[in-house]
């Protein structure tokens, strides 16, 4: 099966491929210093995979850059469509309440 490509992952797989490019080093041997399967890597710099907050600090660490750099700029109209970003009431609803504990 073939995951769905977002906006929001094709954009942080751009950032992870040019910074790769910036240090001029091959894939192969950024998921060696990331310590990642180069196959992982290649679906996330193609925009196919949805890597974890522990990969992006992974990746990050092997580029020499803080993690925010693969995010920074982007925003909730980035998601896919199918996600909606809570909103604080939202978040609010669905947590429980102290005597439903």
């Amino acid at each position: 099966m073939r995951a769905a490509r977002s906006q929001t992952s094709e954009k942080v797989g751009m950032r992870v491929r040019e910074l790769r490019a910036k240090h001029t080093i091959s894939r192969a041997k950024l998921a060696e210093r990331a310590d990642m399967d180069v196959s992982h890597l290649a679906r996330i710099e193609s925009g196919i995979g949805n890597p974890t907050l522990f990969v992006l600090i992974q990746l990050a660490t092997a580029l020499e850059v803080e993690p925010a750099t693969f995010v920074d700029g982007l925003t909730a109209a980035d998601l896919p469509e199918n996600v909606k970003p809570y909103s604080e009431s939202d978040f609010r609803r669905e947590l429980p309440r102290r005597d439903e504990r």
